[in-house]
């Protein structure tokens, strides 16, 4: 058996879908055709340059890696691991179907069903196992990486029979395209998302938030710590902070995905206030019943997740007061982007 990792997009754009359907997908939009067809792998790899014609032959071989695996590799009962991009968490589940595909289903024509077991924080794993789920590539193996990671992960589920492994030479063979590749600003973003709450969880969060808006040029007047009645932050335009917008921010920093209660809370406390805006910051995410609100507050109320506070930090970081740069030190490099080399 294996653990494998499917991404739902780069920026989680696939996520919820995968959740709701019990089901992940291969959104490789340009591969039309059926994968099951072809049982051989160098014609598999053939039908995949003509795909993709402008590709170099290390560009196809990891396309064909990723794509094979998905397709023929991957097992019923292999567990599999999809990393949140919404949320600090991994959602595992178990194959549950062989490869599918349906033409008519667009972008998720290529599909294997999935039965959903757990989502883990991932504070719950340890640096090196963190950084192997944070590979470049969409589609892996984390068995081939780590071969403890299954049984460890098997542990945290609750599943105590193990099944036999593959043989590394087996597990070699169905992925020895896919290169070992890293995601640096991937694996980056994630350790500083980890010192940031380790640093600021609870109402030190709420100072950070804070911090972000009056860099933005806001004024800002944060509730002390104890019951807000639905509102950590008020803020609002100009140096004295008389000037609109005037914004309502609700800010939390637990794990858990935030219900639609808050949401209304969150209205309620801007209709109290008198407020413009509101934002609701909450670094476990939002369940679909916020979700499904978002559109039709767009023009009243932002959502911040995780990887929002973490974009707008190191936004404006050279402008955060300087004991937040202290507590979070950072350094900005360039590297080779290597996402089409």
């Amino acid at each position: 058996m294996a653990l494998w990792v499917c991404r739902a997009g780069r920026i989680g754009e696939y996520e919820t879908k995968f959740i709701e359907d019990n089901a992940v997908y291969c959104t490789w939009h340009e591969v039309d055709w059926d994968m099951s067809k072809f049982d051989n792998r160098e014609r598999f790899k053939a039908e995949i340059r003509k795909t993709y014609p402008d590709r170099n032959e290390l560009a196809t071989g990891n396309t064909t890696g990723q794509l094979w695996a998905f397709s023929h590799s991957m097992k019923t009962k292999d567990l599999i691991a999809t990393p949140s991009k919404i949320k600090p968490i991994i959602y595992f589940g178990e194959i549950t179907s062989d490869y599918k595909y349906n033409e008519a289903d667009g972008i998720y024509r290529h599909a294997r069903s999935v039965k959903w077991l757990k989502e883990i924080p991932r504070s719950n794993f340890d640096k090196d196992l963190l950084f192997s789920f944070g590979g470049a590539t969409t589609i892996f193996s984390i068995t081939r990486k780590k071969p403890y990671a299954e049984e460890l992960v098997r542990k945290m589920l609750g599943i105590s029979a193990l099944p036999a492994p593959k043989t590394s030479e087996e597990i070699t063979a169905d992925v020895d395209d896919i290169p070992e590749d890293v995601d640096i600003e991937e694996t980056a973003l994630q350790e500083i998302a980890d010192r940031l709450i380790a640093k600021y969880k609870g109402h030190g969060l709420a100072e950070v938030i804070a911090a972000i808006l009056e860099a933005k040029g806001y004024t800002a007047l944060v509730s002390p710590p104890g019951p807000d009645n639905g509102v950590d932050i008020l803020a609002s335009q100009g140096s004295l902070g008389f000037d609109p917008p005037r914004i309502c921010v609700q800010v939390k920093s637990g794990d858990n995905a935030l219900e639609r209660t808050t949401l209304d809370q969150l209205i309620g406390a801007m209709s109290n206030h008198k407020a413009d805006y509101g934002m609701l910051v909450s670094w476990g995410g939002f369940k679909s019943t916020i979700q499904r609100e978002e559109a039709s507050q767009f023009f009243k109320v932002r959502l911040w997740t995780h990887r929002e506070i973490v974009k707008e930090f190191l936004h404006h970081y050279e402008y955060l007061p300087e004991d937040i740069r202290d507590a979070i030190p950072l350094k900005r490099i360039w590297i080779i982007d290597k996402r089409d080399i």
